[in-house]
Formats: C-alpha cells, sequence, structure tokens
C-alpha cells in the first residue's frame, strides 16, 4: 500500500496497490520533491477512463518501471473529478505546448510546481512514432540532472506565458439579438443534416446547445432551431450511444452516426441529456423525447444512486469478458448467436431486425451495439418489451463495469435538476423525492456552517478539497429548480447562500469576470478560468444561469447585475464559438424574455386548482422561467408576497421586468401566457 491508501477517490484508490511510491497532491509532496532535489511526474486520471487503466496495467503496475520512478521521481497522482483545477491548469499547459490533451495526462514539474515535459498516455515499448514510457523516464531524469539550469527556463517561460493567456475581460455590453441570430447561423452551419449533431467524429452529445436551440425557438418561433434539437435527439435516442436495454447515454459516439459508442456512462451527460429530452417533450409532446427522458430518469435513479442518497460519477467502459480481461463495451455488445441461445431462433430474428444486430457485427469481433434503425412501428410493442425484458435480464447476468461511486457536487446539482423537472412534468413524485434526497445529502455532508461546498463526498465522508465555481453554480441550479417544483422554499434559501459566494469569491469586482476557483483557494501557477463549455456548462455560464434565476425569485439587484457583467463573454463568443458556448447562448435566451416570474396562490398546495395551475406553469417554455407556489400568507417565497387569491380562487401572477399581467384563475389562460411568443 502507499499513500494513496487514506484517499476517498476511487481512481486514486485504484492505484493504492501499485509498486509506485505514489503522492496525493499536497503540499507535502513538493516540500519532498524540494528536499530530495527529484522532480515531479504528476499523472492525472479518472476512474473511467478507458487508457488511464491501461497505462496503469502496462506501467505503473510494472515492478521495474515503479523502481525508476521512484528512484528519480515525486510521483503525485491525480483524479482530474477531484481536482477540476488542478487538472484545467495543468491541461492548458499540455494543449498550449503539443496542440493537443486528453487523459491520462502526464507532466513533468519542478518541486515549484512548474511543468516543463508533457505527454498523455505513453505505451511501455515504442509504438508509432511514440517513446516508451521508461524512455520519457529516462530522458527527462537526464535532463533534470545534466541541463536543471535549462529546465528551469524553460518552466519559467511557460508559467510565464500561461498567465499571459488570462481573459482580457472588459465590462462587455449584453448579447442581444443579433448576437443569438449570429450563435444560430454558426450552429446551422456546423450542423450534419444526415446524421444529427455537429461537426464530424468523435460526436459528442451536445446538450447545453440543445437548450438554447430549445429556448430559442420556445421565444422566436425560429422553426429550424426545433428543427435541429428535435432531430439531433432523435438520431442520439437511436444509435447505439444511448442504452436501448437500461436507460442511459455513454459518453461520446467514435463514429459520425452515433453507432459506435465510447461506452463509458458519466453521472453529467445522463442528467443534462435527461432534462434536454424533458424539454423536447415539453415544447413538442414527442413520445420518443417522453420515453427517453423517463428511462434515463430510471437509470439515473437504478444505477447511479448511493446508499447515502447522492448520484455515482459514472459507470466505467470496462467489464470482464467472461474470460477474465476487462474489454471496452463487454457489458453492451451482442452476437446474433446470444440472440438465438436467450430468445429462441424466432424472437432472435426479430430482435436483430429491431436492434440492428448482424453476423458482421457494428462493433468489433462480430458483435453489435444496440440501436434503433428502423421505425419501432412494424413491431408489436408487446413483443419488443418482452424481448428487452428478457435480453436485460440475461445481461445482468454479466459481469457489470464499475461505478466511481464518489460523489461529485456539481453533478449532482444536474441530476438534481432533471429529477425535479422530470418527475414534475411526468407525475412521478418518486423522482422528485429521488433529487431532494441527494439535495439533502450536498446540505448534510457537503455545506459547511460558512455554506462553503466541498466538492466530493463518498461514503458519506465529505472529501478534502474545496468546491470550485461549477459546483457552487451547478447545485444553486438543483436547488432553483427543487424549489419550484417543490414549493419549499428553503431551497431558494440554500442557492441564495452558494450564490452569495459566487460574488464575494468568485467574481472580479473589477469586471465582473469569473474565475474558477476561489479568491481564498489555494495558489496554483494560476487561477483558472474559463467560461467555455466542455462536457458540462462552464462555472462561468452556469453561475450567470443561477445568479439570473435568483434575481428573478428574489428581486435581487445584485444578482442580477452579476449575471448580466458574466453575460457580456456571450456577446464576445457566441457569434464565434457558439458551440462551445451553448448554455451561456441559453442564459441569454432567459434574460432577454426577462426572465418570466410566475406566483402561484392557493388555499394549499393539495387544492387540485393550485396544483392544475402549478404544473401549467412548470410546463411553460418561456426561457428561465422561474415559479414560486404557496398560500397566500406564506413567507416561503418573495414572489408571493401580496398575491391574494382572487375571488377566492386560486391564482397565477406572471411578471416580466417589473410589469404584471392581470392575475389569472384559468389553468388554460396562464398556459397560452406561458407559451406566447
Amino acid at each position: 500500500m502507499n499513500r494513496l491508501a487514506h484517499e476517498t477517490s476511487p481512481y486514486l484508490l485504484q492505484h493504492a496497490d501499485n509498486p509506485v511510491d505514489w503522492w496525493p497532491w499536497s503540499a507535502a509532496a513538493f516540500e519532498e520533491a524540494r528536499e530530495s532535489g527529484k522532480p515531479v511526474l504528476l499523472s492525472v486520471g479518472y476512474s473511467s477512463c478507458h487508457w488511464c487503466h491501461v497505462m496503469a496495467e502496462e506501467s505503473f503496475e510494472d515492478r521495474a518501471t515503479a523502481d525508476l520512478l521512484n528512484e528519480h521521481f515525486v510521483n503525485i497522482k491525480v483524479d482530474r473529478e477531484e481536482r477540476p483545477d488542478v487538472d484545467a491548469v495543468y491541461m492548458e499547459a499540455v494543449q498550449a505546448a503539443t496542440g493537443q490533451g486528453g487523459w491520462p495526462m502526464t507532466v513533468f514539474l519542478t518541486p515549484d510546481a512548474e511543468p516543463f515535459y508533457f505527454g498523455t498516455y505513453f505505451p511501455p515499448e515504442p509504438r508509432h512514432g511514440m517513446p516508451s514510457f521508461r524512455q520519457v523516464l529516462q530522458g527527462v531524469r537526464q535532463a533534470w540532472d545534466e541541463r536543471r539550469e535549462e529546465v528551469g527556463e524553460v518552466a519559467g517561460k511557460i508559467v510565464r506565458d500561461l498567465a499571459q493567456r488570462e481573459i482580457g475581460y472588459q465590462t462587455a455590453q449584453l448579447p442581444g439579438e443579433q448576437e443569438l441570430a449570429q450563435a444560430l447561423l454558426g450552429l446551422t452551419r456546423e450542423y450534419d443534416p444526415q446524421r444529427g449533431g455537429f461537426g464530424g467524429a468523435p460526436k459528442f452529445p451536445p446538450s447545453m446547445v440543445l437548450e438554447f436551440l430549445l429556448r430559442h425557438h420556445a421565444r422566436t418561433g425560429a422553426e429550424g432551431a426545433l428543427q435541429m434539437a428535435q432531430d439531433t435527439c432523435e438520431r442520439m435516442a437511436r444509435g447505439g450511444l444511448y442504452d436501448q436495454l437500461g436507460g442511459g447515454f455513454a459518453r461520446y459516439s467514435v463514429d459520425r452516426d452515433w453507432i459506435v459508442p465510447h461506452f463509458e456512462k458519466m453521472l453529467y451527460d445522463n442528467a443534462l441529456l435527461c432534462r434536454v429530452y424533458a424539454h423536447l417533450w415539453r415544447a413538442t409532446g414527442s413520445d420518443l423525447a417522453r420515453r427517453v427522458a423517463l428511462e434515463t430518469a430510471d437509470f439515473l435513479v437504478r444505477e447511479l444512486r448511493t446508499g447515502e442518497g447522492g448520484f455515482a460519477s459514472a459507470l466505467d467502459a470496462d467489464s470482464d469478458d467472461g474470460s477474465g480481461r476487462h474489454v471496452e463495451g463487454a457489458y453492451y455488445v451482442w452476437t446474433p448467436e446470444q440472440f438465438r441461445r436467450i430468445l429462441g431462433e424466432q424472437d432472435a430474428d426479430l430482435a436483430a431486425q429491431y436492434f440492428g444486430v448482424t453476423e458482421e457485427g457494428t462493433f468489433e469481433h462480430g458483435q453489435s451495439v444496440l440501436q434503433l434503425p428502423r421505425s419501432e412501428g412494424v413491431f408489436g410493442a408487446e413483443k419488443v418489451e418482452s424481448i428487452k425484458g428478457r435480453l436485460l435480464r440475461a445481461r445482468a447476468q454479466r459481469p457489470a463495469p464499475g461505478r466511481d461511486d464518489k460523489v461529485v457536487a456539481a453533478w449532482n446539482g444536474l441530476a438534481i435538476a432533471a429529477l425535479a423537472e422530470t418527475g414534475a412534468y411526468f407525475g412521478r413524485p418518486d423522482l422528485v423525492d429521488a433529487a431532494v434526497g441527494a439535495a439533502d445529502l450536498l446540505v448534510r455532508v457537503h455545506l459547511d456552517e460558512h455554506a462553503r461546498l466541498a466538492r466530493t463526498s463518498r461514503d458519506g465522508r465529505v472529501g478534502p478539497n474545496a468546491g470550485v465555481l461549477e459546483d457552487y453554480a451547478d447545485v444553486a441550479e438543483g436547488f432553483l429548480a427543487l424549489a419550484s417544483v417543490t414549493g419549499e422554499g428553503v431551497w431558494l434559501d440554500f442557492a441564495g447562500l452558494l450564490l452569495d459566494h459566487v460574488l464575494t469569491r468568485f467574481t472580479d469586482p473589477a469586471n465582473g469576470a469569473l474565475y474558477d476557483t476561489a479568491s481564498d483557494a489555494e495558489r496554483l501557477i494560476r487561477r483558472p478560468q474559463d467560461p467555455t463549455d466542455n462536457a458540462t456548462p462552464s462555472g462561468w455560464t452556469a453561475a450567470a444561469g443561477a445568479l439570473l434565476g435568483y434575481a428573478a425569485h428574489t428581486g435581487a439587484e445584485a444578482h442580477r447585475t452579476a449575471a448580466e457583467r458574466a453575460l457580456g463573454v456571450v456577446k464576445a463568443l457566441g457569434p464565434r464559438v457558439p458551440r462551445f458556448i451553448g448554455w451561456g447562448l441559453a442564459v441569454a435566451e432567459a434574460l432577454l424574455d426577462g426572465p418570466k416570474e410566475v406566483a402561484i396562490v392557493g388555499p394549499s398546495l393539495a387544492d387540485e386548482r393550485t396544483a392544475a395551475l402549478h404544473r401549467t406553469a412548470l410546463l411553460g417554455t418561456a426561457p428561465g422561467a422561474v415559479v414560486a407556489v404557496g398560500t397566500p400568507d406564506s413567507d416561503e417565497f418573495p414572489l408571493l408576497a401580496d398575491r391574494p387569491l382572487v375571488g377566492g380562487e386560486p391564482a397565477a401572477y406572471i411578471c416580466r421586468n417589473f410589469t404584471c399581467d392581470a392575475p389569472t384563475t384559468d389553468a388554460e389562460r396562464l398556459g397560452v401566457a406561458l407559451n406566447a411568443r
């Protein structure tokens, strides 16, 4: 056992038995490097990363390689999901130096944490023009021993170059109609009309862009925006990216046609896509969107919920193929022979047609990823459900992929929002209860007495790392959604506590720019700051959205102003790189629409007429609209103040930009008002 044995991260614990003398990221590790005069090997990865596992097996479990590492380096292992700040800073250096990045990330540092040599995966033997990992180690050791002054100069220059890359953010103007129209035009140019989605292979689910397209259609009626969203959602849901048996989405497709996925399943993807499909159903009534939203929500609860009520981070891509070998996709792929063995000849033929399983296979070694290449209408629904049930039971007998069961605050915030809304839309109180359970865990375990948020927990034990901007923003977003769905104002209060930290500890008071780490966080070689979306909304734009929603609920001018100042980045980036600022564009749509503020008052939340108005308000498509529900004398929500019943009847009040419509007691009229363009 090495020093990682006492960590909470499953990824770090996977390396606790390595012969490498690993350190976790810590001041003590760098002090050891200074005292010993050794350079630092920084290895960054995550639990469900396929190539991280490969490099671990080939190099970190190899005694000769470990001896070389232990003799000449101080070796630090980082879970990028626990320390996104460390990952971001050094990934920026890797990309600047090599033009590409990825995981595992391999960086060599001076004892002052300054990087001087970079890479990702290195093989155990020279391969495809790549040096072996041991050749790299020997080369770095030689350079450190013989040219240390030169190495120090290189490292210093890299750090200075990174410092110059800091965003020059002036208090910019707000994005308006012109910028959003230009963003839509840019997306149209990059759209793949044959296959859905944007760009070529590999193809990632564009969750944040889809939210923008749905909101833009809701606000303007632009049919092209809705068509891109609808077609992309259908192609993803019918392809191998989506688990046709158990629900839930894989990380990305390796091809342009959404057929073969990279099989890991991430909490954040599934939370974001669950919400997208629920919103698509809200806009169109699509049966496919309804099915996928509910199946994805059920996947989250069934396979990712932890014993403490939170949601685990991921399921691995790899699993045992039955022979003791860990193989990517083994849990999910099928052959016609397996179908025949489980289903019998007749049903196997039908299943092969329905799921696109062929003798040649769509994956590797004659195996196929299940997809839906034909219209479901030509197959009997009852027969299909019977086949799916039998296949799912057979699959459950296979060795399951590993689960990274750490709870990441930000991603749980995304899951809370998705489950709360999906449960409300489709009359599934169990999903709302699951959202409340996760929110309760975050409050009990992740929040301290000063409302500071910890990044992770595991088994109900809080992790050692401070929350970053995306944690505060996404958890606040989840709490705001939960407040609107449950009518419990305490979630609005908790969101306010988190957003106060965003204002005081993450925001540059001079210009409104946002940083990914707090002003009092551990100092790295630079303070990370990135307004662009990656797999999840950037902390910057997620904060802008939560601040805007909170301001709509409360009238808090400081939060509205902070949201507007932050959205200046969307004016700059939206027309140029719309695929990478999708959530910022979605928040800008809410800003242009108000957002609308809806107060529902009734004699009680259990009253049927009150519930009908509340449900109608939640189903409104007005971008970013906030909903408060309660009794006229309630002090749960500021929006309920001075909102009496109308003629003794439950009533809905709609306001926007300090102007209110006449209250209505009619759910149909409320629906028209919240869906009008």
